[in-house]
């Protein structure tokens, strides 16, 4: 159970933890090419960075017609996971920042639980985050809605405003916002040096943004030093 007096730090999985974005999108588009939709890297980051597996099938089936059936899901999966195994990297520093914090940790990510573990195990994260970790699948509405948070929150026994999330998207910074919690927008994953990119995660006026990992200790310790002189 967390300490609900030190609150607690969510973090994303996917270009906060492991620096999967650019693999997935590549896997994304390659079959979505496959199966006659064009579509460039860009636009599949507009559409699907931190969304979930339902939000995929549905914009699939409502923006481009096509429903994507067992075996498209399928390939996408093997595909992925056999990407993971030879090229997942963990994000720069991960690693020390969580064994670090002083604070309780979990993950609530969009991906599906089965991946979220192949992705932390491979990474040599799961010892640390393991069993708090949560998926868009235990809810009912994935990112942008704020349920995953919700429910991440209410499982460690935390109140959400003393939650700090580590969110690299659009969607996951929408979705801590509504789930009245901190948001911190990590910028340092591969997939981040956009300016257009960055430009839509300051609109959203995050309360902190960063782009190195050793500094989520201090960012954390500062936040919550403030928190206790307000």
């Amino acid at each position: 159970m967390a300490d609900t007096e030190k609150g607690l730090v969510i973090f994303d999985c996917d270009g906060v933890l492991v620096d999967s974005e650019p693999i997935s999108i590549s896997v994304l588009v390659q079959a979505m090419r496959d199966a006659g939709i064009e579509i460039d890297e860009e636009g599949a980051y507009q559409r699907f960075l931190g969304r979930s597996l339902a939000t995929l099938i549905s914009t699939l089936e409502t923006e481009f017609n096509v429903f994507a059936d067992q075996q498209f899901l399928d390939r996408i999966r093997n595909d992925l996971y056999a990407r993971f195994r030879t090229e997942l990297k963990p994000i720069d520093g991960i690693g020390e920042a969580i064994d670090t914090l002083d604070i309780p940790c979990c993950v609530a990510s969009s991906s599906q639980l089965e991946r979220i573990r192949l992705s932390l195990g491979i990474t040599g994260l799961l010892g640390r985050l393991d069993p708090h970790i949560f998926s868009a699948s235990m809810v009912e509405r994935g990112k942008p809605a704020p349920d995953l948070f919700l429910h991440a929150a209410r499982q460690m026994h935390v109140e959400p405003s003393r939650c700090i999330v580590i969110e690299d998207s659009p969607a996951g910074i929408v979705a801590a916002r509504a789930a009245g919690m901190t948001v911190f927008a990590f910028t340092g994953g591969s997939h981040a040096h956009s300016p257009s990119y960055r430009a839509e995660l300051q609109q959203l006026s995050p309360e902190v943004v960063f782009d190195a990992m050793p500094d989520l200790i201090h960012l954390v310790r500062k936040h919550r030093s403030d928190g206790a002189h307000n």
